[in-house]
């Protein structure tokens, strides 16, 4: 059943029940009216709130529950009749969640109507105690009879989620305002180490958030050899593993929020590591910054999720619409090419197929496009050479990626974003360039990375009116904080440089790390 129906009947039973109690109470001017006037208040504001659909505002059925009982408690020395209304929770429980929310609302009013009634009438005769059980089991029985015609009903709303969506989005809109700090992660983790580092002296922070089985450094007060970095992320793995701060020599570890943890290296004159009541107040001192990190990190899991959702769903629709109909025009042409008028016709027929073709081998690489993303399992560097290797087929243009990565990831959203932005330019260097050879360098120390696309093509034109790729390029490297640079080679062709660097960072040492070196064609 649809939630406007189901509150309709609540609402119904609601009616009734005052009716049905305050009929009788104003007939016979009893004392009871004040209570029937509360009951009264709190279902009409209940009407309100869902009509007007802020839901948030709205009690739920234990609150309902709970309210109904005290008032019933309170009245039931002048009016037992007033205990009608104890139907309408376990009702209005029943319609929203089921069974289960019934038993419980059921059990909220009985004790809430005997221990207020008894607290503020001494004791309960006999036929007040009747009507108690009385109608008690009525509610039962109402619900559990409800319970199946809500259930036969309910048809599932496939825009309830869209509406849901909808209502939380406008409350995000009209919170952002007083988002003092912005829901960039990178930096509200770095302005959180910058607060530790100012209270616990150290010789280098990490900052990490969970990603599946693995954790991905967000920031980083400096740049941290390669023992002491591994140092940081076992320590920050026994945090995650013990769900307690850990302290062991140099070294300390403590969960700050359920999605991040710090792990630092204190410096070597230090007396040494802190205690476990040390790590937890300090975690303490944080817990506003941590908040805003939390909120940062969800609203980029929602980012991430609802725009692999959408392009899922383009490259879906090309494929099935565009694509097809296209590949439907190329069939066309081949039928009536196998019997052309005469040689021109034949020529001209032949150029509309190849033409075709070249459309439909664009609307591909475009879903392919759409379709790629990094996986959970996949790195960075990985994607990117799938994407090379497929554009070095369909092209015939040689494509070199070479790799240089730490097993430890970056944040999904970071990732996907340098992934795109390396897509774009080669891309364009196949498409544009006119090169024979294309060099791509991915690099990746998290939370820094450097990925460069160089061409020996004719290097940068004129941009074109319809052209937007450098545009969106450059948006998502300001996304995520990184600087991109387009220049020409000094002998021939261009070169795409993308460049992500931690907070605070003192340098940088990479050339020491061994590079792996991949020939796609």
């Amino acid at each position: 059943m649809p939630s406007s129906q189901i509150f309709a009947v609540v609402a119904a039973a609601r009616l009734f029940a005052l009716v049905a109690i305050g009929a009788p109470m104003l007939w016979l001017h009893s004392d009871g009216l004040a209570g029937v006037a509360t009951i009264a208040l709190l279902w009409i504001y209940q009407g309100v709130t869902a009509t007007r659909r802020d839901l948030e505002l709205t009690l739920s059925p234990m609150v309902e529950a709970a309210a109904v009982g005290v008032i019933c408690g309170v009245t039931i020395g002048y009016a037992p009749a007033i205990l009608a209304a104890v139907v309408v929770p376990p009702l209005y429980a029943t319609a929203m969640s089921g069974y289960r929310l019934m038993v419980r609302a059921v059990a909220i009013e009985l004790v809430a109507v005997l221990a207020i009634g008894l607290m503020w009438w001494r004791h309960l005769d006999g036929d007040e105690g009747v009507a108690v059980f009385t109608w008690t089991m009525a509610a039962v029985g109402l619900s559990l009879i409800a319970g199946v015609t809500f259930s036969g009903d309910r048809i599932p709303d496939p825009l309830a989620p869209y509406r849901d969506a909808q209502h939380l989005l406008k409350q995000l809109l009209d919170l952002s305002g007083s988002l003092s700090s912005g829901l960039d992660v990178t930096a509200l983790g770095g302005a959180m180490l910058s607060e530790i580092s100012d209270r616990v002296p150290n010789r280098g922070l990490v900052l990490y958030v969970p990603r599946g089985s693995e954790l991905t450094p967000v920031a980083s007060t400096l740049e941290l050899d390669p023992s002491d970095a591994t140092a940081c992320e076992t320590l920050a793995g026994d945090v995650r593993l013990r769900r307690a701060p850990v302290s062991v020599g140099q070294g300390f570890g403590f969960r700050v929020s359920d999605q991040a943890i710090v792990a630092g290296l204190l410096p070597p004159d230090s007396a040494g590591a802190s205690t476990t009541a040390d790590l937890r107040a300090l975690a303490s001192h944080v817990t506003a910054d941590a908040v805003k990190l939390d909120a940062a990190l969800l609203f980029a899991q929602f980012r991430d999720a609802a725009t692999a959702d959408e392009r899922q769903r383009l490259a879906r629709e090309i494929h099935d619409g565009v694509a097809q109909d296209i590949a439907s025009l190329g069939y066309l042409v081949d039928a009536i090419a196998a019997r052309p008028a005469d040689e021109k016709q034949a020529k001209q027929l032949t150029m509309l197929r190849d033409r075709v073709s070249k459309v439909v081998a664009e609307v591909r690489q475009s879903v392919m496009n759409l379709r790629t993303s990094i996986g959970e399992s996949e790195s960075l560097g990985g994607a990117i050479s799938a994407i090379a290797r497929h554009l070095s087929e369909s092209s015939g243009i040689a494509i070199r990626v070479r790799l240089d990565e730490q097993p430890t990831r970056l944040r999904p959203d970071v990732e996907a974003e340098l992934f795109r932005i390396a897509q774009e330019a080669i891309n364009n260097a196949v498409k544009h360039s006119r090169a024979t050879s294309i060099d791509v360098r991915c690099q990746v120390y998290a939370p820094e990375a450097r990925i460069t696309v160089s061409d020996d093509g004719v290097g940068l034109q004129q941009a074109r009116t319809d052209s937007h790729g450098l545009k969106i390029m450059n948006e998502r490297a300001k996304l995520i904080g990184a600087e991109l640079v387009v220049r020409d080679n000094a002998s021939r062709g261009l070169t795409v440089s993308v460049a992500l660097r931690s907070p605070r960072t003192a340098g940088t040492n990479h050339e020491r790390r061994a590079t792996t070196t991949q020939e796609v064609r």
